[in-house]
């Protein structure tokens, strides 16, 4: 489906104006125009301007990164939020130093999952751990990873098995490593699943043990799970929040009306926290809704930080 430059704009949050540079000057974007000389973008021209914007928001120079293709964005972004430097208590001191120490293990994590190597991956996630604790290796193994395998899936070079391999050894290891944390039942409730037609794992399985690091009461649902069940198990945990990832694909039309059934089912009292690759793509659909959109582990920590203080 293609659209407006006003569209375009109003879900990338660029101007119209910026827009017609970026294509003008650096071939940014191709739209297609229409018998009137009328510009029109498709979801995937949109996603791509959504990716610029936040690339130059980051620091980047319109001119050095139009012409990385849009996979190339992605794993720009994914890298930068790693290394960039944030307000947070959990950015380590020295980044490009933990950077360089965590790129030998993600090769080697990424080689154990090609091979379905189960006490490889497990071995250098402990490493992992060992090396860089455990918020480090979320932040600087397990999520740069989990970018990796969805786009060497998305691209062919990996299958399903190699993926769902993956996410399973994670999951075991996750939430195993996250178990010596005690928190008390009166801490807040987080519920954390995928919604319907996400059926990607690895990103709400980093959610929750974030969330359970960061000392919230974590209920884990899995995926593909349509909007009565999440607000139901919202509901019988008396949860403070709902956490979904969503990250393939980018372009399910009946994402956004499952959202918005979703919303009107667990009422405003019940925040919303979206994060996962794909989750600019709803970005309009999510602002409606007044979701907290999260496009890093930082950004998930301080709002989990912010929900924790409301709610005590």
């Amino acid at each position: 489906m293609n659209h407006s430059i006003n569209i375009a704009a109003k879900r990338s949050g660029l101007t119209p104006h910026v827009i017609r540079v970026w294509e003008r000057r650096y071939r940014a974007v191709a739209p297609v125009r229409t018998d009137t000389n009328r510009r029109q973008y498709s979801d995937e021209e949109i996603e791509r301007l959504v990716l610029l914007k936040r690339a130059t928001d980051a620091g980047y120079k319109i001119s050095s990164i139009a012409p990385l293709s849009t996979d190339n964005l992605v794993e720009l972004l994914a890298k930068d939020q790693q290394t960039e430097v944030r307000e947070s208590p959990t950015t380590p001191p020295n980044h490009h130093e933990t950077q360089t120490r965590a790129a030998p293990l993600i090769a080697t994590c990424m080689e154990a999952c090609r091979a379905l190597d189960q006490r490889q991956l497990e071995e250098t996630l402990t490493q992992a751990a060992l090396s860089l604790g455990h918020q480090g290796m979320i932040c600087h193994v397990v999520s740069p990873l989990a970018v990796l395998l969805g786009k060497e899936w998305e691209s062919g070079n990996i299958t399903a098995a190699h993926e769902h391999f993956a996410s399973a050894i994670i999951k075991v290891f996750l939430t195993n490593i996250s178990k010596p944390f005690t928190i008390p039942e009166t801490s807040p409730r987080l519920v954390v699943a995928t919604p319907s037609g996400q059926i990607h794992e690895l990103g709400a399985i980093i959610a929750m043990a974030i969330a359970t690091s960061a000392g919230w009461n974590v209920t884990y649902l899995g995926t593909n799970l349509p909007a009565t069940e999440l607000a139901g198990a919202c509901k019988q945990e008396n949860a403070q929040a709902l956490a979904l990832s969503i990250v393939y694909p980018s372009d399910d039309p009946a994402l956004p009306g499952e959202l918005e059934r979703l919303h009107s089912f667990l009422g405003k009292h019940t925040p919303i926290i979206v994060g996962g690759r794909a989750a600019t793509s709803y970005r309009t659909v999510l602002s409606k809704l007044g979701a907290f959109q999260c496009g890093s582990i930082p950004d998930l920590l301080s709002v989990l930080h912010d929900l924790r203080g409301d709610s005590t």
